[in-house]
């Protein structure tokens, strides 16, 4: 195909315009960008570390692309730092409120005294 370039093509996660990978801006909407994020695995981070395709699953990489290039199958660049997509262990949950409840408490006790 004529005119594709040789690696990951960006698209805009708002309204799906192709961007250019330095981008720090969508030219169609506007959207200011944080990060790019992988379709395949949600990983995300700067435009560096996905110049040769996804660093983690290598999703667009130059040994894994093929010949016909679809907009599911490309990067998109993402307003928001998401991180990883599993949810906090569960005693961090507990920690925050034990410490809730100890902040309740001291509040309750110098306001008795």
């Amino acid at each position: 195909m004529k005119g594709l370039s040789k690696g990951p093509l960006f698209f805009c996660e708002n309204c799906g315009s192709p961007v250019p990978k330095d981008a720090k801006k969508c030219p169609t909407c506007g959207r200011f960008f944080a990060h790019v994020r992988c379709p395949s695995c949600n990983f995300t981070g700067p435009e560096s570390l996905f110049s040769e395709g996804c660093p983690m699953c290598g999703y667009s990489s130059p040994q894994t692309q093929h010949t016909s290039v679809r907009k599911d199958s490309c990067f998109m660049h993402s307003g928001t730092s998401h991180g990883s997509v599993t949810p906090l262990p569960w005693w961090v949950y507990g920690i925050t409120f034990l410490a809730f409840i100890a902040v309740i408490l001291t509040a309750v006790m110098t306001l008795i005294k």
